[in-house]
């Protein structure tokens, strides 16, 4: 029994040894987020992944992106991507547990995916260095690049890098291209209806078109006016206005 023992706690002992070189050559070998600090990126991994999947199939995919100033981006269009996708973005280290566990506790129940957990830097570590595969290993690298993220540059740094890589369509970076190629006009000029049916796509980019009618475009739609009613950003008038539309 002892020599059992002895060997069992060789092998927990290796493991653990071979998962900290594991995590350790991962940790090295990711990119330097601080140059992020005052250099906007010329390229992202999930547009390299577009291109590459559009060439596979015998195509050259367009590239619409235009980078604008943290400024030039209104700030309803920053409070609804912010209460649509990560509410205490300002708020937790990028990473949102009490978020996590509510969506953990919504897929069990549900049997499948129905919810997202992911916050806005994590969604901006995938788009920047990583996939949309969703394998253990991203997962790590996503956690340890959200954390480095968090660390070198603002929160408002991370919204504004966000919000010109995030895709809404194919070929589609960005919510001034986006703007631009949907609405006919520059985000800072967008109304409220434009900036709710751009955001509404975000989570389904290749899917749904922020200028379509489809019931679930209306649905998210809705939903996400409830949000600006519940957090003030939009008065009663302006509310029964949008409900009109999309409710």
């Amino acid at each position: 029994m002892l020599k059992f023992w002895k060997w069992l706690f060789r092998i927990v002992l290796v493991g653990i040894v071979l998962l900290a070189v594991f995590i350790l050559v991962v940790y090295f070998t990711l990119p330097d987020t601080s140059i992020l600090i005052e250099e906007n990126p010329k390229t992202t991994a999930i547009i390299e992944q577009r291109i590459a999947a559009a060439k596979a199939r015998g195509r050259t995919l367009k590239i619409r992106q235009k980078w604008v100033s943290f400024n030039a981006i209104p700030d309803m269009l920053k409070k609804t991507v912010r209460i649509t996708e990560d509410a205490n973005f300002y708020f937790h280290q990028g990473i949102d547990f009490e978020e996590l566990q509510e969506s953990l506790k919504k897929n069990f129940t549900e049997g499948k995916v129905v919810r997202g957990g992911s916050t806005i830097t994590q969604q901006l570590a995938k788009n920047l260095y990583l996939s949309t595969d969703r394998s253990f290993l991203r997962k790590i690298r996503e956690y340890i690049i959200t954390q480095r993220l968090e660390g070198s540059l603002s929160k408002d740094r991370i919204m504004h890098l966000y919000l010109n890589v995030i895709e809404f369509g194919p070929g589609i970076f960005g919510v001034e291209a986006a703007a631009r190629y949907y609405f006919g006009k520059t985000a800072i000029r967008l109304d409220i209806d434009e900036i709710v049916r751009l955001v509404a796509v975000i989570p389904k980019p290749l899917k749904v078109k922020p200028t379509g009618s489809s019931r679930w475009l209306y649905w998210k739609c809705c939903w996400i006016t409830r949000k600006l009613k519940l957090y003030k950003y939009i008065d009663q008038e302006m509310y029964e206005q949008l409900s009109g539309v999309f409710c």
